[in-house]
């Protein structure tokens, strides 16, 4: 599941390290040269054309391969069983990308949104400049905006389209100004509340030989759900079929009639390896979530849809309003899938023959080479980055799994809400007595491998940022216990129902969740005892969490009811804390059990 929300705090960084330094300008896109048309054999040109469209989604700003269980996919074998595959790297991506292409004269490549926001401290430290660079040599022709595009508010997204150093932290390399993205970010349903108009461009036309291909960019309607506050005041989110629609037919109007929507939602296969046939037996029967919906109400001017924010990776159709199929697409996320597809554009209707559109999804396989181009740039942001990067903040005996952990209580999950709730219990922090973490907020896992020269074991702060790169401040509130026991069952009810959203609680905390049953009653409510006693509804409990939850953010309307709140340190520097606490090089931490949620399937 993508969750995620919060946004970025670097300013709240000290970056005396790196002070008075400015930033890389972006890498001028060099579009495929030497088009040619697929010729007839007669030396005229066809009446189509093969376009190939490749596409990802969900980068998150991992330039680096992602280190554990969240670097591989899962690949059904010929046998039946599933191998994990290590993936992703924008030197791989790169490679991948640029092998594609070749022999493919119309060739335009496309993302789903969420190039940025939750990305690791490379890219994160520096306001997510060195993932745009990085795109800009990728040759990306477009994207939507994700949800996470909004972390740091409207100023900061037109900043990254349109370059100019950061308003705080300047230029981070000498001489050089932050260039923005050479290609456009689509926002089509973002609109400014005080104007009414798109904050971003709605929609581009790709143009080669007299091809033309529309693309219209849109993100989740819910996206002021999962970002913070900040990040979308004054901006207002509208349907995402209504939006398409209405743009899909102002393109025909302009007598484009090939149209593919870049939409920042997704949905779940029912199988997560990245080669699962979607539609076995039937048209898109192997796919639920949102994404469904809105492909079956999309207009059918539009050709094919590349989606995004579940991570997962698909290859469906999905029948159009008119009954016929059409392609949905996803490539996992991090960079480490890209999906390929073939639209044949007849130039007598300038229009996609559906019936042959083909696609597929490819791993981004760390076998091949290396781009050098992306490996000079990793090297150079890495070198600034270094003097915050490298700082040992603790030490594990093994892998915690976060984000590559597919069960609802996650050993990182256990770690990070201990860690809070002993930061916050002090009287004078807060006086927390429990601790909730959002499932989404963990973007990856600790490895016990080394990332660089500090050894097995040792958790470095880039590492730790990782982990937690939102650096959100933290609360401590006044709940009910009645207010507590609606915040669980809020994890599996309401908004939360379809794709539920598992708090990950401090020790003490125990309950069971019956999967068997549905809705809230799937929260076994006698089952809820704090440190063995059962939670008394009228009683006050100091509850510890981020700000983006104690907003009622992801869907938790009761934790946003809290009171006399207390403003704590930040998520990632109680983390660290924590760590330093608890661990030395000779008594490294161990993973904790996962043994706070019972759970009945």
């Amino acid at each position: 599941m993508s969750a995620t929300p919060q946004k970025n705090r670097a300013t709240r960084r000290v970056l005396a390290a790196v002070a008075g330094l400015t930033t890389a300008g972006a890498l001028v896109a060099a579009m495929p040269a030497g088009a040619q048309d697929r010729g007839s054999g007669h030396g005229h040109p066809s009446r189509t054309v093969d376009v190939q469209l490749l596409s990802f989604n969900d980068l998150h700003g991992n330039l680096e391969p992602p280190a554990g269980s969240a670097g591989t996919v899962s690949e059904t074998q010929a046998d039946g069983t599933v191998k994990s595959v290590p993936a992703g790297g924008v030197e791989y991506l790169a490679t991948s990308l640029r092998t594609a292409r070749k022999g493919n004269p119309y060739s335009v490549t496309a993302a789903g949104g969420d190039m940025v926001g939750a990305s690791p401290l490379l890219s994160g430290l520096f306001h997510d400049e060195p993932t745009i660079e990085a795109l800009n040599g990728l040759d990306l022709d477009v994207t939507a905006v994700g949800n996470h595009e909004f972390d740091e508010g409207a100023t900061e997204l037109a900043r990254l389209q349109n370059g100019g150093c950061h308003p705080v932290e300047g230029c981070y390399e000498k001489g050089k100004k932050f260039k923005g993205a050479d290609f456009p970010y689509l926002a089509a349903n973002v609109t400014v509340e005080k104007t009414g108009k798109p904050v971003l461009k709605p929609y581009t036309v790709w143009k080669k030989n007299g091809v033309k291909i529309g693309f219209i960019g849109v993100t989740l309607e819910g996206t002021p759900n999962i970002v913070t506050a900040n990040g979308v005041k004054g901006l207002k989110f509208h349907d995402e079929i209504e939006t398409v629609n209405k743009y899909a037919k102002e393109l025909d109007r302009k007598g484009v009639k090939s149209i593919v929507a870049l939409i920042h939602e997704g949905g779940a296969p029912a199988s997560t390896s990245y080669n699962y046939d979607c539609d076995s037996p039937g048209a898109g029967d192997g796919i639920s979530g949102p994404i469904v919906d809105i492909a079956k109400g999309i207009t059918p001017k539009v050709d094919a849809l590349v989606t995004g924010h579940t991570h997962q990776a698909y290859v469906c159709t999905v029948p159009d309003p008119s009954g016929k199929p059409r392609m949905v697409t996803s490539a996992s996320s991090f960079g480490k899938v890209y999906t390929d597809t073939t639209l044949t554009y007849d130039r007598r209707t300038k229009d996609i023959v559906r019936t042959s559109v083909k696609s597929a999804n490819h791993v981004v396989s760390r076998d091949q080479a290396k781009a050098a181009d992306m490996t000079a740039l990793i090297a150079r942001w890495n070198t600034l980055a270094a003097p915050i990067a490298g700082r040992p903040q603790g030490f594990i005996s093994a892998d915690i799994n976060g984000r590559g952990s597919t069960a609802p209580e996650k050993p990182l999950g256990n770690l990070i809400a201990d860690a809070q709730l002993e930061g916050l219990a002090p009287a004078d922090k807060g006086g927390a007595v429990v601790a909730f973490m959002n499932p989404g907020g963990i973007r990856s896992d600790l490895v016990y491998a080394a990332s660089g020269g500090e050894g097995d074991g040792v958790v470095t702060y880039g590492e730790a940022f990782t982990v937690q790169p939102f650096t959100n401040m933290m609360n401590v509130v006044d709940l009910t216990g009645a207010q507590l026991v609606t915040a669980l069952q809020q994890q599996v009810s309401g908004s939360n129902a379809a794709s539920p959203k598992i708090l990950q609680v401090s020790k003490g905390l125990t309950y069971t969740l019956d999967l068997t049953k549905s809705g809230a009653e799937r929260v076994v409510a006698d089952t809820i005892r704090l440190n063995g006693e059962a939670i008394d509804p009228a009683k006050t409990y100091r509850v510890a969490m981020n700000e983006f939850l104690a907003g009622g953010g992801d869907g938790f309307a009761a934790l946003g009811q809290g009171t006399n709140k207390l403003v704590g340190a930040s998520d990632l520097d109680l983390f660290n804390a924590y760590l330093a606490a608890h661990s030395t090089a000779d008594a490294p931490l161990a993973p904790p059990a996962t043994d706070r949620i019972t759970i009945v399937q």
